[in-house]
């Protein structure tokens, strides 16, 4: 069916001749993305690099969501989507509970999926847990260092074991000064890099981190060997400014040391603190699918990924079409289900309701209201049916259906499906405006009718 002319092919020249007008190369891709010209000038944006490095920690941060039980095939698999996604370096899920063949299979998935891939096994706190990386033939450990000092026991798993057992802890944990805390991430460190392993060093509690703190952490782990300071922040207790300023002072005490972040979201700012720090000069974004994480959860690999791309020109080197299909395998491996609206991969992400004036759009130009093509993100622009639509959204919801109605016969079907939402309470699916419309053009429907 023909629906009929609004505008004339005139008027729509015009129309799509003073879009262009506010549009500039880079942030305007066809078929890709339209932002603001302000996102690429460099004197808005400030300095930002080519690209930045962002590493998934999803298998790492499955652990700590609550309820979730994965299997060691299910995250085998999900890893491979991982790889599959162009994620260049990963966290693995630790040692808890895996033996060497199950830390060995999994450097042999990374490997044969990605040779290139950066494969990192976090949460070591021995000396023989490192060499069961380095046998295993991981690229890189995590050795975490408190960002407190005494109060550093509340995070120590043995000082809660040997209290369970009625023994005294202390002897074998003691605690006074931050000095201690560093002396035992030493220890570690140099071992680590006695076996051949990159070192990075997650500062933890970094919201807590006072300049002697950072400075003396910062001299101290560096002349140990470590090769990335990460600096993580657990609360969520950072602001982008905080983020942008404690980066820069990192790289200020150790310009020859690559500086990573970690930013949770509890104000929904862990993308924001992402950009933050990296024009503050950060290397590495750590995150996850979906922002799965404990609490608040982590900056989400899609947004992270999508923010950079398109709003800044920063390559991140992440197959985006592929984005979505992470999000959902992310789903079934976890069972947490993201808001309908999470960015860039909810389910209804690109769904601006039922209106005509909205769902005509497109026709002009499609990358309106939605400044990303969905399918850039593997997922689909979805158009309800609603209260609110008109006659020419009900004509394209019917076309797509196959059905071919008059302009009389759309009347007559969107003023059932108004009455019919009405009184049952809902929105009428596809089938439900389908049936509405056999009812319509029966025998005698559509005599003497105009076709439009």
């Amino acid at each position: 069916m023909e629906k009929p002319a609004v505008f004339s092919a005139e008027e729509i020249a015009r129309f799509r001749a003073e879009l262009s007008a506010g549009r500039a190369p880079g942030a305007y891709e066809p078929g890709r993305w339209s932002v603001s010209p302000l996102n690429r000038r460099p004197e808005v944006r400030g300095p930002l690099p080519d690209s930045v490095r962002l590493r998934d920690a999803t298998l790492r941060s499955v652990e700590t969501l609550p309820g979730v039980l994965a299997s060691e095939q299910a995250k085998e698999a999900y890893l491979r989507r991982l790889l599959g996604a162009g994620v260049r370096e990963v966290v693995a899920g630790g040692l808890a509970g895996r033996d060497d063949k199950a830390l060995r299979t999994e450097v042999e998935v990374v490997k044969g999926e990605r040779p290139d891939c950066r494969l990192v096994l976090p949460l070591l706190r021995t000396t023989a847990d490192i060499d069961r990386a380095a046998d295993a033939g991981y690229d890189a450990v995590q050795i975490w260092v408190q960002g407190l000092a005494e109060a550093s026991l509340l995070y120590n798993p043995a000082v809660y074991q040997q209290a369970w057992r009625g023994e005294d802890w202390r002897a074998g944990h003691r605690v006074r000064g931050r000095s201690d805390v560093l002396a035992r991430a030493v220890t570690l460190i140099e071992h680590a890099r006695s076996r051949g392993l990159d070192v990075i060093v997650p500062l933890l509690m970094v919201s807590y981190l006072t300049d002697e703190v950072l400075e003396e952490s910062v001299s101290v782990l560096t002349a140990a060997g470590a090769g990335e300071l990460t600096l993580f922040d657990g609360p969520g207790a950072m602001s982008p400014e905080a983020y942008a300023h404690l980066v820069t002072r990192t790289k200020e005490l150790a310009p020859g040391v690559q500086v990573g972040l970690h930013p949770h979201n509890t104000f929904g700012l862990a993308v924001a603190c992402a950009v933050a720090a990296v024009r503050a000069g950060a290397d590495v974004v750590e995150l996850s699918v979906n922002g799965y994480c404990g609490g608040p959860g982590n900056a989400d690999l899609a947004a992270t990924a999508m923010a950079f791309e398109t709003l800044y020109g920063v390559r991140t080197g992440i197959t985006t079409t592929r984005l979505t299909d992470l999000a959902r395998a992310g789903e079934e491996l976890t069972g947490y289900r993201v808001a309908w609206n999470h960015p860039v991969t909810g389910t209804s992400a690109f769904c601006w309701g039922g209106l005509d004036i909205i769902t005509q759009e497109t026709e002009v130009d499609p990358l309106l209201h939605n400044c990303l093509e969905p399918t850039l993100v593997g997922n689909a622009r979805v158009v309800p049916f609603t209260p609110d639509s008109g006659p020419y959204t009900l004509a394209d919801k019917l076309a797509e259906a196959g059905a071919d109605l008059t302009t009389g016969q759309i009347d007559a079907v969107l003023a059932r499906a108004r009455a019919l939402m009405t009184r049952e309470g809902r929105l009428l699916t596809d089938g439900d405006l389908t049936a509405l419309a056999r009812e319509v053009t029966g025998p005698a429907a559509g005599e003497g009718e105009r076709k439009p």
